[in-house]
């Protein structure tokens, strides 16, 4: 069961980090949130989290699970709410202020077609040339 859990945890970290490191805005925001619930499920794991015991100390009980990663993981999926939500924001007003989705706020046709405008005025020079 741990190999699971250490399995998934690596492939959501994994798929998280490839998708943050794109140049377009949404898979920035899907990468920040696989990166969010890969962190829940770590958090979760480790809490050693128990069936059928408390989660408060009592007297007649035996045993008890520990409540602090539980209320990590509530407080983290909160903060990854608030983060998502300002990200998708932020990007859609990058979206509406530069005309373009890429992180960098360059658009790649636009210098595919500068390219190809130079390009044929080399070509337009060579001929003429010849």
């Amino acid at each position: 069961m741990e190999w699971l859990i250490a399995t998934v945890i690596a492939v959501l970290t994994g798929c998280g980090v490839l998708l943050t490191l794109r140049a377009r805005t949404f898979p920035v925001v899907l990468g920040v949130t696989l990166l969010a619930y890969a962190v829940n499920v770590f958090l979760f794991a480790m809490g050693r989290l128990q069936s059928g015991v408390p989660a408060v100390i009592d007297q007649a009980a035996t045993g008890y699970t520990d409540p602090l990663p539980q209320a990590l993981v509530l407080t983290a999926i909160v903060i990854s709410f608030g983060m998502t939500a300002f990200v998708i924001a932020l990007a859609l007003k990058a979206r509406s202020e530069l005309g373009s989705d890429h992180v960098d706020g360059l658009d790649f046709s636009d210098d595919e077609r500068a390219a190809e405008q130079q390009q044929s005025q080399q070509d337009d020079q060579s001929g003429t040339a010849a």
